[in-house]
């Protein structure tokens, strides 16, 4: 008869072999290449993004000195708070020890706070519609795409090609104009600024979500709208190339149903282009949205991150360019592994890991 603490080391055993087979297996050793490799190329980013905004003239303090309620003891004493009074290589070199030994980005010089503490208010703010936009345009443009491509030259696909040129025309700031007057003539059927109502907090659960599902309408279409032009053209031109593949006319050959020739065939060898576009929109998610953020008020990081540009809050620039940076390597990373689960033709080889 089997033990409890027999049955529990076959478990501990069998975990523990799991656990080794995993970190030893070529996805593994693909990834830890890769962080490692991430870490080396944040080291320079974040040098290189520190020197360039070093090269702007002036400083924090100098946009203070144009107010002459300030002295100058005042200045002289800020300087030195924020270490501004030494060369650019040392105040790199404190802000990355910060980093490296408490996690710490450093203090905004305008909002006098933690930057981790600014960036974690907005970022949620910001990651909701960049993700909502992000759902929305791959929901509509892959369909619309593989209706492009099935109906080639066909009325359906010139109407759709016409759509995704004016789509792609568009600058975001444009449509995010034209959703503006928009919303002004159908007034109060769309919200503009904020995410929430004035009355957000008098309503039941429900109703806050959908109060904010309500003022995300008009961003969340204005972001959307050059990526989906884009994502349906690609979608489109990659399924035509494979749809004119022997392979596809075999399988038309043999009888399957037209459905399982394009979804089951087709479209499964169309899809890796796009799984690789998906890692740079990853990228993208929060910079995509700053310029529709500005438009309609939303409280998010474009704002945030705008002002300190303007204002020079270094260490809050540095933070978003780093977020930035993580961004487009781990977006990079995901359309790695996504490629390999969705085709087993591409392997990790020994080449790949050195």
């Amino acid at each position: 008869m089997t033990t409890p603490l027999v049955t529990r080391n076959a478990s501990l055993r069998t975990i523990v072999q799991t656990a080794i087979t995993f970190l030893t297996s070529d996805t593994a050793l693909y990834v830890g290449k890769r962080l490692l490799q991430a870490l080396f190329t944040l080291l320079l980013a974040s040098a290189l993004s520190f020197f360039i905004i070093q090269l702007a003239p002036g400083d924090y303090v100098d946009t203070l000195r144009q107010n002459p309620q300030i002295s100058q003891a005042r200045l002289e004493e800020l300087q030195r708070q924020f270490g501004l009074d030494r060369p650019w290589p040392e105040q790199y070199g404190r802000w990355l020890w910060q980093i490296i030994r408490y996690g710490n980005f450093g203090e905004s010089f305008v909002y006098e706070r933690s930057v981790a503490s600014l960036l974690w208010e907005r970022m949620g703010a910001t990651l909701l519609l960049a993700v909502s936009s992000l759902i929305v345009t791959w929901a509509i443009a892959i369909p619309l795409g593989i209706i492009g491509a099935v109906k080639q030259d066909q009325w359906v696909d010139r109407g759709l090609r016409v759509l995704s040129y004016l789509g792609q025309g568009l600058p975001s700031f444009v449509t995010a104009l034209l959703l503006l007057v928009l919303a002004q003539n159908t007034s109060p059927l769309f919200p503009v600024g904020d995410m929430t109502s004035t009355f957000h907090d008098d309503l039941s659960p429900l109703g806050k979500v959908l109060d904010i599902g309500w003022h995300m309408i008009l961003p969340t279409i204005a972001l959307s709208i050059t990526s989906f032009a884009g994502l349906q053209r690609i979608t489109r031109g990659e399924l035509l190339d494979v749809l004119r593949q022997d392979y596809i006319q075999t399988a038309r050959a043999k009888g399957l149903p037209e459905h399982r020739v394009i979804y089951g065939h087709a479209l499964r060898n169309a899809i890796n282009p796009l799984i690789t576009l998906l890692g740079f929109e990853f990228a993208s998610l929060l910079s995509g949205a700053f310029i529709t953020e500005y438009f309609f008020n939303w409280p998010g990081l474009g704002r945030l991150i705008l002002q300190a540009v303007f204002n020079q809050d270094v260490y809050l620039v540095m933070a978003s360019l780093m977020m930035g940076a993580v961004m487009l390597i781990v977006g990079n990373l995901l359309a790695d592994l996504l490629l390999r689960a969705v085709d087993p033709r591409i392997q990790f080889t020994q080449d790949a890991l050195r």
